[in-house]
């Protein structure tokens, strides 16, 4: 092992090989080693495979890629029978870690948006200039997103994830409905590349030599021919990206804009055919955590069951009617007791915001219409003296002045003790989700200052999460929980 990596590294490189780290490598049974040279000046990942065909495709689609100018990492030496290959060391940073705070929180960051959209947009070139004069009879194991290819799945779905539960259904039944939503998914055959598992862990975030950051795809091998709306439904509702459906369908958007500058595109269209794949690509996934949890025991899969099965909840509140035993079926899988009591233990998180009503009272994106709403605007104002003009509520000068003043002190006790019972009995009854807002004037001084205190508050007392936002200001921050 050690000494073929080597051989290879010497060859791209020129220097000998020194220490070779092991690499996660998630689903894969590839194995990943991070090489680095003996004067540390040179390191690259060398890579062994279990599939040579596998490989091959990998191989090929790398050099194809790299060809049409997409940010794929670069093959710099492979051996005779392409079973061991080095490519360019990309870094550490993979997109999931990059949007960790965001996954955590469900507030992304302008820094965490900005990378997605950039993905999205990426995604778009890369599924239609990557076809391009593509050869897909070098994909592995299939060329073609086709019947054959989506009854595995649906089939890996039901041996590995719903047999697994315990739950009883109609076999006959739930085949035919199979075939159907199998139909409905090939009556949008494209040419374009199908990553298949295009997920946040397989982009990875690289540093470029200006020093911007850009998103690079890897572990493509999967890779076919099909229709676009697999990859963007893998991505989006990715298990444990938890993404809002706010910013959901603003990735959408910004990646169908980039997608209509290569062929036209019936939005409507889209967004109808798009709730097939979504509902596909989720059982899949359930099908590959079973595998790889139930039946491989690894603990990560079996962590991210919870997570898709929320995911699949969500769906079937809009599900399609072209299927109904299936989303039956599905229904009762998502009521069962070991899916109900993991949702349960989800613990509290409390959603603290400063806005100004001149711009509206905020959305509560949990769906449960808002929580409080406090109004500030009968405490002296700060910012009606100049020299406040240029400060927020975080701010020392304000603050005094709001402290010395003395109105916003017995104010904030009063809020304390209404949103205090709450707090308490949310957490008591296993809820997930409370909103507490504080609007004034302009949303820079009185609703900062209170939602700062609030949040402190919170977090102090009751040890949960506080996810801390001044709209006005742009301004997000968490409050960690508590052990």
């Amino acid at each position: 092992m050690a000494q073929s990596l080597s051989l290879l590294f010497f060859e791209a490189t020129g220097k000998k090989a020194g220490e070779q780290t092991a690499l996660t490598a998630s689903g894969s049974n590839r194995r990943y080693y991070r090489i680095e040279s003996e004067d540390k000046t040179a390191s690259l990942i060398g890579v062994q495979g279990t599939s040579r065909d596998e490989n091959h495709a990998f191989l090929y689609m790398a050099e194809h890629f790299m060809q049409k100018g997409l940010n794929v990492p670069k093959v710099l030496a492979v051996s005779d029978d392409e079973m061991n290959y080095v490519q360019q060391d990309l870094g550490n940073v993979l997109l999931f870690d990059y949007i960790a705070e965001g996954r955590k929180t469900g507030v992304f960051s302008a820094k965490e948006k900005d990378m997605l959209r950039e993905t999205m947009r990426a995604l778009a070139r890369f599924q239609v200039t990557g076809a391009e004069d593509f050869d897909f009879n070098q994909c592995y194991p299939q060329p073609e997103f086709n019947l054959r290819s989506i009854l595995w799945d649906l089939n890996y779905f039901k041996y590995c994830f719903l047999k697994a539960t315990g739950l009883d259904f109609q076999e006959d039944k739930l085949e035919n409905e199979f075939e159907r939503l199998a139909y409905i998914l090939l009556q949008n055959r494209m040419n374009a590349f199908m990553y298949r598992d295009f997920q946040s862990r397989n982009v990875m975030v690289h540093k470029e030599a200006d020093g911007t950051e850009v998103p690079y795809f890897i572990d493509f091998q999967g890779g076919r021919k099909g229709p676009v709306f697999y990859d963007v439904a893998s991505f989006l509702w990715q298990a444990k990206a938890n993404f809002h459906p706010d910013l959901r369908e603003e990735l959408v958007e910004v990646y169908l804009e980039e997608l209509q500058k290569y062929m036209p595109v019936d939005k409507e269209v889209f967004y109808e055919t798009l709730k097939h794949f979504v509902l596909f690509r989720t059982m899949q996934v359930l099908g590959a955590y079973g595998f790889r949890g139930y039946f491989e025991k690894k603990p990560h899969f079996l962590q991210s069951i919870p997570f898709a099965i929320d995911n699949l909840r969500h769906l079937l509140k809009h599900a399609s009617e072209d299927y109904p035993y299936l989303i039956e079926v599905l229904q009762k899988m998502t009521e069962m007791k070991q899916f109900k009591d993991v949702g349960m233990r989800k613990p509290l998180v409390v959603r603290v915001m400063s806005f100004s009503y001149k711009k509206g009272i905020p959305a509560d994106p949990s769906g449960n219409g808002g929580g409080f709403v406090f109004d500030c605007r009968a405490v002296n104002n700060p910012g009606k003296y100049e020299r406040y003009t240029h400060f927020t509520g975080m701010d020392e000068p304000v603050i005094k002045f709001l402290e010395e003043d003395g109105e916003i002190a017995p104010f904030l006790q009063q809020a304390y003790q209404l949103v205090d019972f709450s707090v308490k009995r949310y957490m008591d009854r296993g809820f997930q989700n409370l909103m507490v807002s504080f609007g004034c004037t302009g949303g820079q001084h009185r609703s900062v200052y209170s939602a700062e205190k609030m949040a402190q508050h919170i977090n102090d007392k009751f040890g949960v999460e506080v996810q801390l936002i001044h709209r006005e200001q742009n301004i997000e921050r968490v409050l960690n929980a508590k052990d």
